[in-house]
């Protein structure tokens, strides 16, 4: 249905940002010139991109189960806009003020706060929208978006020869980030509303 290709497309734009900074964190760093800084956290000294990958993975983690307790409680798609356009900010941070550690840092763990919560927010707005008979096989293939995202990492690379540097492709998943956030609330919200708007009246009557 277009509901579902409209969930599609939504993952799609969300994802591709998270996929090209998971893929691209080193040159990104290198590009910036903070490649082989060094970071001092709690008494902790490490190289900043190995710190960066550290705490990625922590903030990745963490916003899963947040993000889902979030939704079920002020709704998918208002989950959706508040976390991606989060997200669309923290890429125009990284752009704007990267090239100092400790930003580079900063920004980097929320680009991967508000990213992680894709595992999340899908599967339950799949479920919720087409119910459990198929859930395994509409969650496999919407899924499938998180692959169709990481064929844009050429595509960046490509952009980045272009342009030689990495501010260019940080402001574009920005404005996608953002974009994906406007369209889950503003389209694919009503459109939901629409299609299941006839189960919950049967149910009513029931």
């Amino acid at each position: 249905t277009k509901v579902f290709w409209l969930i599609y497309l939504v993952y799609l734009m969300i994802a591709s940002g998270g996929m090209i900074v998971t893929a691209q964190l080193g040159p990104i760093a290198r590009d910036f010139g903070v490649e082989k800084q060094m970071i001092t956290l709690l008494g902790f000294s490490m190289p900043l991109v190995a710190m960066a990958v550290s705490i990625d993975n922590l903030a990745n983690g963490l916003t899963r189960p947040f993000s889902g307790f979030l939704s079920d409680r002020i709704g998918r798609e208002n989950t959706m806009l508040l976390m991606f356009c989060a997200d669309g900010i923290a890429f125009l941070g990284m752009a704007a003020f990267g090239r100092h550690p400790v930003a580079f840092l900063v920004f980097a763990a929320l680009i991967f706060l508000f990213w992680g919560e894709v595992f999340s927010l899908f599967p339950a707005i799949c479920g919720d929208t087409f119910g459990v008979k198929h859930a395994t096989a509409n969650n496999g293939l919407l899924y499938t978006a998180k692959g169709t995202s990481a064929l844009l990492v050429p595509l960046a690379n490509l952009l980045v020869a272009a342009t030689g540097t990495w501010t260019a492709v940080l402001l574009v998943v920005a404005v996608s980030c953002l974009g994906a956030g406007a369209l889950a609330k503003l389209v694919l919200d009503p459109m939901r509303r629409r299609m299941l708007a006839p189960a919950a009246i049967a149910a009513e009557v029931i």
